[in-house]
C-alpha cells in the first residue's frame, strides 16, 4: 500500500500541471479526493492490515490527503486571482455529510465511574500530574527505601526532584491537608508509571481513586459502597469478593474480584480458568496517612480504593489489548 500511495502522489503531481480552469480543478479533486479514489480505497482497506501497518500506512495516507487537499486550495486561490474573482461556487449541490463526534470509551467510562459514586455523596476531586516525592510516596506511607515503590516505577524530573505522579493517590492528601472531616470524594486522573507497553500495560494510564472519612466508617461500609459500584457498572448479577493483599496506604487492605463477564464464573482463559476478574484495590486509611494530614487516627476512620479506568473499559466493552485505546483508529472508536 505504500507503492500505492507514492503512484498516487506522483500521478498528482504530473496532473497539476493540467489544470487551468475550475473544471479540471474539480475533476482533480473527485479523481484523488472522490469516494471512488485510490487514497480513498488505501483507507478503507486500513482494517485488513496488521496493527504495525495499519498505523504506518494510515499516518502517510492522512499526510498525503492533507498535502492534496492544501495543493488544491491553492490552486484554487491562484484561478481566483487569475480571472480578477472567486472560483464560482454551485449553491445548488448538496452540501458535505458532516461526520459527528463521539466521546471516547476511556471518557465515556469515567463520566460513567462519576455518575455513579456522585449519588452516593463523593465529589470530584483533581489535582496535578506532576507530583513532589512527598504526596506521591511519602505522605502515603512509602518510606524511602520502601520495596513498594519498586512496583511503581516512575518517570523522574529535574534529577529526582519531581515526578509524573504514578496514582491519583497524591489528590487525597492534598485534598485532606485542606479539608476537615467529613471527606469523601474520587479522584479521576492521568498517571504515569515506566512499564513497558503490551496488551495489558502503558506508561500512560487513567485511574480513579475514592476516600472517604468520618468518625464511624468501618470495611462494612466500604464492601456496600463497592458493591453498590460493581453492579451498577456491570450488572446486578455479577458476584463480588475481597482477597486480603497489601497496600502500604491502608491497613486492612484487599483486592476486590468480580465473577468473569465473559464466562459467568464458570472458568475460561480470560479468567485464566479461576471464574474470576480483579477490577481494583481497597482498604481502610492506614493510620501513619491520617497523621501525615494531622488527622487524630483515634477519631477518625476511613476506606480508600483505587481502579484502573483502561481495565474497567476493557471488561465492560470487550476490548483485549489496552493499546487499541490510544492508536487514534477511527475504525475502533466508532464502536462505542
Amino acid at each position: 500500500m505504500l507503492n500505492e500511495l507514492e503512484k498516487i502522489k506522483k500521478e498528482f503531481l504530473d496532473s497539476i500541471e493540467t489544470i487551468k480552469d475550475s473544471k479540471t480543478l474539480e475533476e482533480l479533486r473527485v479523481k484523488f479526493l472522490g469516494r471512488k479514489s485510490g487514497l480513498t480505497s488505501v483507507l478503507r482497506s486500513l482494517g485488513t492490515l496488521i496493527q504495525e501497518e495499519r498505523v504506518l500506512v494510515g499516518q502517510k495516507a492522512n499526510v498525503l490527503r492533507k498535502d492534496i487537499e492544501a495543493r488544491l486550495e491553492e490552486i484554487k486561490h491562484n484561478l481566483g486571482q487569475k480571472t480578477g474573482k472567486e472560483v464560482s461556487i454551485d449553491h445548488t449541490l448538496p452540501g458535505l455529510p458532516l461526520s459527528l463526534g463521539k466521546e471516547h470509551p476511556i471518557t465515556k467510562t469515567i463520566r460513567e465511574i462519576v455518575d455513579i459514586f456522585s449519588p452516593l455523596g463523593f465529589q470530584v476531586a483533581t489535582g496535578p500530574e506532576i507530583e513532589t516525592d512527598y504526596y506521591n510516596f511519602e505522605a502515603l506511607n512509602f518510606p524511602p527505601e520502601h520495596p513498594a515503590r519498586d512496583e511503581q516505577d516512575s518517570f523522574q524530573l529535574l534529577g529526582g526532584k519531581y515526578l509524573l505522579r504514578t496514582q491519583t493517590s497524591p489528590v487525597q492528601i492534598r485534598v485532606m491537608e485542606k479539608t476537615k472531616p467529613p471527606v469523601r470524594i474520587i479522584s479521576p486522573g492521568v498517571c504515569y508509571r515506566r512499564d513497558n507497553p503490551d496488551a495489558s500495560h502503558s506508561p500512560m494510564f487513567h485511574q480513579v481513586e475514592g476516600l472517604a472519612v468520618d468518625t464511624d466508617i468501618h470495611f462494612t461500609d466500604l464492601k456496600g459502597v463497592l458493591s453498590e459500584f460493581i453492579h451498577q457498572m456491570f450488572g446486578k448479577e455479577i458476584k463480588m469478593r475481597f482477597v486480603p493483599s497489601f497496600f502500604p496506604f491502608t491497613e486492612p487492605s484487599a483486592e476486590v474480584a468480580i465473577s468473569c463477564i465473559i464466562c459467568g464464573g464458570k472458568g475460561c482463559s480470560t479468567c485464566g480458568r479461576t471464574g474470576w476478574l480483579e477490577v481494583l484495590g481497597a482498604g481502610m486509611v492506614h493510620p501513619n496517612v491520617f497523621k501525615k494530614v494531622h488527622y487524630d487516627p483515634k477519631k477518625y476512620t476511613g476506606f480508600a480504593f483505587g481502579m484502573g479506568v483502561e481495565r474497567i473499559a476493557m471488561l465492560k466493552y470487550g476490548v483485549g489489548d489496552i493499546r487499541l485505546f490510544y492508536q487514534n483508529n477511527l475504525q475502533f472508536l466508532r464502536q462505542f
